[in-house]
């Protein structure tokens, strides 16, 4: 499945140390993007299966293909002849924060037949939802600090 079709990719500054970071992203119940909602069955590992649930549509399904800790991992969605990755890498920045990078991949024989719905879901909207993981991700360090 060499053939890409469509890449998408977009870094954001996030004012988190890395390890919380990376706590922070690799805890699915931190998934907030309404309307979906997201079931990981198991551990945050390679193999795991997870479902995105949308109104409406049928459970997609997607499995973790890689994990490095602490520095990247990769989620891949199957289609017809396609396969779908979105690639989250987490980088140490001076001052405790963090570069989030996600590059998204669609390839395969048949990708050219879904690029056009995932340049729609994701092309505009990469940029807004990395800003807003990141500032959901402040909010929470800031949260745990004061609890402490």
């Amino acid at each position: 499945m060499s053939e890409i079709a469509l890449q998408l990719e977009y870094s954001v500054e996030a004012d988190v140390s890395p390890d919380f970071a990376w706590q922070f992203r690799t805890d699915v119940a931190n998934w907030n993007d309404p309307p979906a909602s997201f079931v990981l069955d198991g551990p945050f590992e390679a193999g795991s299966c997870g479902t995105t649930l949308l109104p409406g549509q049928e459970p997609l399904h997607w499995r973790i293909r890689e994990v490095l800790p602490a520095k990247s991992f990769v989620l891949e969605l199957q289609l017809d002849r396609a396969m779908l990755t979105f690639e989250w890498s987490f980088d140490d920045l001076p001052g405790r924060r963090t570069k989030l990078t996600q590059h998204i991949v669609l390839s395969g024989e048949n990708a050219g037949a879904y690029a056009e719905q995932v340049e729609a879901g994701f092309g505009t909207n990469l940029p807004d939802g990395m800003r807003r993981v990141a500032a959901e991700m402040a909010a929470a360090e800031k949260q745990s600090n004061g609890a402490r």
